[in-house]
């Protein structure tokens, strides 16, 4: 059966450009997930976080494009707030990113009167942004693939595809059992997008996946931890965040891999990503709840490559989201099926080029 068009991955990049599509009525779409659910690795390990301050510029773009729409779906962002706790070692790295992420600095006992273990002769500076929500990543992610599959859109989960040839129509895809054809590829498979362009013939300019571990920990005794911020260290070095009424902690981490598998957390760097969360809390960690890990892929300059391959109408990446994939989904999507579609894009030149494969030429 012939495809308009042949998105490769199932996490939240491909399944909000199969709504996008759907939306524009841009003809037949398949999309195929080698996984036996929609979103198993990256997407659905996310810390479920929108902050449009947090990251590159161009993600920053990205994220502050998405929130109209954001906005217009009730139930997809609920209040939460993001806390950065410092002490005087910390002090420089602490401004940088207060500044970066447009923070307001507060006392450091008000951040004390919000998350109530914080450790009093530790946290000497404190900075908060209530722009932070939380993401019903479930419901965003079924409310696309609902949308998707409304308008014909076909998507196969447990379907890892294994061969890739030009054909004169496009491309033709196999998988065990299976095989379609299709006018466009579109390569959204998260750590698995460099294997996705070699089998199809296309030169990557060479995605990394990272991992991130984390640990889920019971909350304090006699504490609702319930409308705590999600907290974390300058530079990243650690971050808690609160969770159906436990505490998610990681060492925010991000260790290379050798090649993208179903990645699982490193008890040493766990470890040390948890003793730096107790030095600025009086609630030691006792015992973990769960653990796990993510596989967080960035190109080489950590800004999201979206756009058709250059001198290549017939192979396109919406790859490289890093940790930003849900908080970008509504922009990156949209500017997705305005390229694909030949449609002006909504989005500033400067940042639809800052996104561009053509950049690495």
């Amino acid at each position: 059966m012939a495809y308009d068009f042949i998105i490769i991955g199932g996490g939240i990049a491909g399944i909000s450009l199969a709504a996008r599509l759907a939306e524009k009525a841009a003809g037949r779409v398949l999309v195929l997930e080698q996984e036996e659910s929609l979103a198993h690795h990256a997407s659905g390990r996310s810390a479920a976080l929108y902050e449009p301050n947090y990251g590159h510029p161009a993600v920053v773009g990205l994220s502050k494009a998405s929130e109209a729409w954001f906005r217009g779906q009730p139930g997809i962002l609920s209040p939460r707030g993001l806390l950065m706790v410092a002490g005087e070692a910390e002090a420089q790295a602490f401004h940088h990113d207060r500044e970066t992420m447009e923070m307001q600095q507060i006392p450091p006992d008000e951040a004390r009167q919000m998350v109530p273990i914080l450790r009093g002769e530790r946290v000497t500076l404190a900075a908060l942004s209530t722009a932070a929500e939380d993401i019903d990543t479930d419901l965003l992610l079924q409310n696309f693939a609902r949308e998707a599959r409304a308008a014909g859109t076909e998507i196969r989960v447990k379907t890892r595809v294994s061969q890739i040839n030009r054909v004169p129509e496009g491309w033709h895809v196999s998988w065990p059992g299976g095989e379609a054809e299709g006018r466009i590829l579109i390569n959204a498979a998260g750590a698995w997008v460099d294997q996705v362009a070699a089998l199809a013939g296309v030169s990557s300019p060479g995605f990394a996946p990272l991992r991130r571990s984390m640990a889920r920990i019971p909350a304090p005794e006699g504490l609702d931890v319930s409308k705590w911020p999600m907290v974390f260290g300058p530079a990243e070095s650690w971050y808690m965040k609160p969770d159906a009424g436990a505490l998610i902690v990681s060492p925010a981490e991000e260790d290379a891999v050798d090649a993208p598998h179903d990645a699982w957390a490193d008890d040493m760097v766990l470890a040390e990503g948890l003793a730096r969360y107790e030095e600025f809390v009086t609630e030691p960690v006792t015992r973990l709840l769960a653990n796990w890990a993510g596989l967080r892929t960035f190109a080489p300059d950590r800004v999201p490559v979206i756009g058709f391959a250059p001198g290549d109408a017939g192979f396109f990446w919406l790859a490289g989201q890093g940790g930003y994939g849900f908080q970008t989904a509504p922009a990156a999507s949209r500017l997705a099926a305005d390229l694909l579609l030949g449609q002006t894009p909504d989005l500033a030149q400067p940042l639809v080029a800052a996104l561009s494969p053509d950049r690495f030429l």
